[in-house]
């Protein structure tokens, strides 16, 4: 059975570097996360080439390319202030919201 990401550590707009792959070293922002597949698309990284038919919504047929997911476990979050990549721990505040914190410089990642 597969285990399904429990808690989202990865969002949307977030910055993250690869760290295992065929684009290991670099680093991008995320633009779509697929929590059910435990996967991300991030932007202008992983490009593959897909085959259209012609249709209707994009007209004519050919070869495009296009990002693929990777798996969530193969990047790390780039922390703003030590620009370092890094796991994610969580905090909870006074208020009662709980935020991501960097772990190895201890700053908050969500403002």
């Amino acid at each position: 059975m597969r285990r399904v990401m429990e808690k989202e550590l990865i969002k949307k707009n977030d910055t993250v570097m690869v760290v295992a792959g065929k684009e290991k070293g670099k680093s991008g922002k995320v633009f779509k996360v697929l929590p059910g597949k435990d996967a991300v698309f991030i932007e202008r990284l992983n490009f593959v080439k897909k085959h259209l038919r012609p249709g209707a919504s994009h007209g004519k047929g050919g070869i495009v390319e296009q990002e693929a997911p990777i798996h969530i476990s193969n990047v790390q979050l780039l922390c703003g202030k030590c620009n370092l990549p890094t796991r994610i721990g969580k905090k909870a505040l006074e208020d009662g919201r709980r935020i991501r914190i960097c772990r190895k410089c201890g700053e908050a990642i969500d403002e």
